[in-house]
């Protein structure tokens, strides 16, 4: 029979176990009147608590209700038995038949045998599990949302006791890797490219949270009331801050971010469990360490980012209750510092002091992630690796190595040196490609080059004068779509272009359409799950199945354009037919325009992007119907040779420098030129100074590359001679090799081609 358990029950269990965390004792004292009166309010005929210990070993540390001899007897390993299954998975179970469930193992000991239902929490701190809390009747009953939620609350109280060393040494429940003092070595993905030599700053912005129950519900709903006033008035002088003059991306992503601290559900949960007896901190920190436990399981990118804003959002929002600033004392860094942090915002980057900031060590993020994006604006090398908080002290010495994804913690001397060398070279080299932005893309015999950029962000458009690329061969619109809450209207994206126009000014500009799906879907736009995705419905596919969409956003780039010239370019297209039917949604978007009288751009230029192998044997009917058109290298290897990019098995099997690769570029130049169609390559090979030769020598004359890459390419094509190349290269098309890259390696040597 189920006992109904509500709010007043839970406020009052709360107001008890407050005092009893006040009162005197030991740990283990306080720990087991915990559990006898979770029992006893909540009518359970056993309540237990399993502490970790060391070895991810859960030992049951007091229990009211099973044979008190298995306290610190019985012991299950994470993964074994419901409890095991509880700390594997760090979510809450509530079972009515817990003998059913796969994961139930029977400790003889324990005597629990006659018990059927069983709800249980994980016993969080911070990310890590540090026990399970578990209450069971021997009715099979269902336990209602206010017991589960208590549960929670009440193990948060636990948590403070493991990590007040008052039950388990903290030793225990910290793992260290190689000795301190010791160098050692950590690899991981490189985020953002450079190299950085500084001492480590630990960023922990995290308060600890003392005071769990509140005494007046009403009275800390308003404390956080003030305190998110507070928390959104401070990101409202961050965006105007003087720092982010000129940066318009940082501060699109903050606009953004400042959205998020607005978010209805964040909100209405923390209130929610202030309600119900916590105080603010610590209704903050209980839906902090809920949403992170359940998305740590998540392995779509994008939804894992998006936890990254809202761990920075909860840690300004503790900083402010506790009536904190969150700006960092610049008095007490070092002047070359590199930053370690398990995770970060784009706010908190922004708090340190830029011209002391050298590099940045995350132990989560992707290179999508809005802090890299920031930090990639402000030329931060960026490593992600695991355990780095636990193998790195305050004031390290690290080496940062953006190009290899290495960190080297404590490096002997002769590291040192020799990175060191490594930093002074790099920093020559952007001297070099500094001064070479003014000089013109013209190889050595004369054959000239456009070089332009790939975008997504405002922030990214400045490089255009700094890199001296000639005009944005690739502007994906996705990423604005893909870093908001909701779809943005017409007059947002018209705002939006008309900002990008204004900044690129009289350069040229491609926008490509929106291109989402497959591995960049929206949060606010569900296709279901699908087998293939990078093959599913994405790009021009959802355009099309939702003309309206795809009716806006042209619509938008329309009336932005106003008079200046406008290339719009559709992606995905694998077939004639498809490019058909977007191009007549553009030509609607047209008369819609003329009829309403609005300005319509001085001159149109439509393209499409060459992704999809099958439209290779479309170019007759297509190239008359184009104005220009842009191979996507990334997907077009990918689907060449049938090898998943993501997958780290196959992204490296096949060489897009390989004859088979190469033959279908040349046909795409000869077929181009014929149907006097304008083409250009903006994947990823157009950015490697090797791979742009050999795109030279198949006849590509405009590459599109990221703004790091302008000042290396630019070198290569200067020391080049197109007509050796093109000689040389006329042999390959026809061998067997399994890639050229080797060879081509030999003649750039041969000529003194820089690479």
């Amino acid at each position: 029979m189920d006992v109904r358990f509500d709010g007043t029950s839970s406020r009052r269990l709360l107001a008890r176990l407050r005092d009893i965390m006040a009162g005197s004792g030991s740990g283990q004292d306080r720990l087991d009147k915990i559990v006898t009166l979770i029992a006893a309010e909540m009518k359970a005929d056993v309540c237990s608590c399993y502490v970790m210990r060391a070895g991810e070993v859960l030992e049951l540390f007091s229990t009211e209700g099973l044979n008190k001899t298995a306290v610190h007897n019985t012991r299950l390993r994470v993964g074994e038995g419901i409890v095991g299954y509880i700390a594997g998975h760090a979510r809450p179970v509530a079972l009515d038949n817990a003998p059913s469930h796969p994961s139930f193992a029977y400790r003889p000991e324990t005597g629990e045998d006659p018990f059927q239902s069983l709800a249980g929490v994980p016993i969080l701190r911070g990310s890590k599990v540090r026990g399970v809390l578990v209450i069971q009747h021997k009715d099979r009953r269902r336990y209602v949302e206010e017991e589960v939620e208590t549960l929670q609350t009440i193990a948060m109280v636990v948590a403070e006791l493991v990590a007040q060393s008052e039950l388990v040494n903290p030793v225990e429940v910290t793992t260290t890797g190689d000795p301190v003092l010791l160098p050692a070595r950590l690899s991981g993905t490189a985020m953002s490219a450079g190299l950085a030599m500084g001492l480590a700053v630990i960023h922990r912005p995290q308060l600890t949270v003392r005071q769990m129950v509140a005494e007046d519900a009403d009275a800390e709903l308003e404390r956080f009331n003030t305190a998110l006033q507070t928390m959104h008035s401070a990101i409202d002088d961050l965006l105007e801050a003087a720092s982010l003059a000129g940066l318009s991306e940082p501060r699109d992503i903050l606009e953004t971010y400042r959205m998020f601290a607005e978010d209805r559900g964040w909100l209405s949960r923390i209130r929610e469990a202030i309600r119900v007896g916590l105080t603010a901190e610590a209704a903050v920190q209980q839906v902090q360490n809920d949403t992170r436990a359940r998305m740590s399981h998540l392995t779509d990118p994008y939804i894992r980012e998006r936890l990254m804003d809202f761990e920075d959002l909860t840690n300004r929002l503790l900083q402010h209750l506790a009536g904190k600033t969150t700006g960092t004392d610049s008095a007490t860094l070092p002047d070359d510092m590199i930053l370690v942090a398990r995770s970060m915002g784009p706010a908190e980057l922004l708090d340190y002091d830029r011209s002391r900031l050298r590099g940045l060590l995350l132990e989560e993020g992707s290179p999508a992630s809005h802090v890299c994006i920031v930090a990639r604006a402000l030329n931060i090398p960026v490593v992600q690796a695991a355990d780095a908080l636990n193998r790195i002290e305050p004031l390290d010495q690290l080496i940062v190595d953006g190009d290899h994804g290495q960190v080297f913690i404590r490096p002997a001397e002769d590291i040192q040196m020799a990175f060191g060398e490594a930093v002074a070279l790099q920093h020559r080299k952007e001297q070099m490609y500094a001064e070479i932005r003014k000089f013109p893309s013209v190889t050595r015999d004369g054959v000239p080059i456009s070089i332009q950029l790939n975008c997504g962000l405002l922030i990214d458009l400045p490089h255009l004068t700094a890199s001296g690329a000639e005009g944005v061969g690739l502007y994906r619109t996705e990423i604005p779509f893909m870093v908001r809450a909701s779809y943005p209207d017409v007059k947002a994206q018209t705002d939006l272009y008309s900002r990008i126009m204004d900044e690129v000014g009289e350069k040229p500009i491609v926008f490509r359409t929106l291109d989402v799906g497959g591995d960049k879907m929206l949060p606010y736009m569900t296709g279901g799950e699908e087998e293939n995705p990078a093959l599913g419905w994405r790009a021009v596919r959802i355009g099309l199945d939702h003309p309206s969409l795809l009716r806006q956003q042209l619509r938008a780039l329309l009336q932005a354009a106003g008079g200046r010239p406008l290339s719009v370019m559709f992606p995905m297209i694998a077939e004639v037919a498809e490019f058909d039917g977007a191009r007549r949604l553009l030509e609607l978007e047209l008369k819609r325009l003329a009829a309403q009288g609005i300005e319509p751009p001085s001159t149109l230029r439509v393209g499409t992007m060459l992704e999809v192998p099958s439209l290779l044997w479309q170019l007759p009917a297509l190239l008359p119907k184009l104005d220009f058109l842009s191979v996507g290298s990334n997907d077009l290897t990918q689907y060449l040779f049938a090898a998943d990019r993501g997958n780290p098995r196959t992204s490296t099997r096949y060489d897009p420098l390989s004859p088979s690769m190469l033959c279908v570029l040349r046909r795409l130049v000869d077929e181009c030129t014929r149907h006097k169609v304008s083409l250009s390559i903006c994947g990823e090979m157009a950015g490697r100074p090797l791979d742009a030769m050999a795109l030279i020598g198949v006849g590509f004359r405009t590459l599109s590359m990221s703004p790091p890459s302008v000042g290396p390419v630019k070198t290569m094509l200067r020391s080049l001679e197109v007509a050796a190349l093109r000689d040389y290269m006329s042999g390959l098309y026809t061998g067997a090799d399994h890639s050229l890259r080797d060879k081509l390696k030999t003649f750039a040597k041969d000529h003194g081609v820089i690479i």
